[in-house]
């Protein structure tokens, strides 16, 4: 007689330690990369979503902090790891529960969740692991009105790139 649980289990965790495997790759090479930082730690946190859609929240979470904690540790710099760790990372379990919200609370809670994530990136870690980050140059106004154009740009695009997966590689994990 074949235990129905068993297997399920063994996916429900095999899948997300797969996709922190190689959300944690993408993170290394962010610190390689001489340009495009920023672009290749965004991309390494665009892996955790396909946690969130194949092992729900439970299984975004636990790839989110499986890399995450390991690029702390061996990511050779350590901005791209608290990058990643603050926002990117965590931004695809965020996206999910917001998205559960009616129309208006959700894109309030999403630009609530990036605002105060700036801040802190802002106030607390620019100076001292962040040094990639433009200095704005016409105040701390303009840097919020323009950061938070491109995150409703960045969420958009997530979201395109969210419904790709779901019509490509969803079918096939299926199978």
């Amino acid at each position: 007689m074949r235990r129905s649980g068993a297997s399920g289990d063994t996916r429900a965790l095999a899948r997300p330690a797969l996709l922190s495997a190689l959300s944690l790759a993408l993170l290394y090479l962010s610190a390689l990369v001489p340009g495009g930082r920023l672009g290749m730690v965004a991309l390494s946190g665009l892996v955790p979503a396909a946690a969130v859609i194949s092992g729900g929240i439970r299984g975004g979470l636990m790839c989110y902090a499986a890399a995450g904690i390991l690029g702390l540790l061996v990511v050779p710099d350590k901005g791209c790891a608290l990058l990643y760790l603050l926002f990117f990372g965590l931004y695809p379990a965020i996206k999910s529960l917001c998205e559960r919200l009616p129309r208006p609370a959700e894109l309030i809670a999403k630009l609530a969740f990036f605002n105060a994530i700036l801040t802190v990136l802002y106030v607390f870690l620019s100076e001292f692991f962040l040094p990639f980050l433009p200095e704005p140059l016409l105040g701390t106004g303009v840097l919020y009105a323009v950061g938070n154009v491109v995150f409703l740009a960045y969420d958009f695009g997530f979201s395109k790139l969210i419904a790709l997966y779901l019509r490509r590689v969803g079918p096939v994990l299926r199978k």
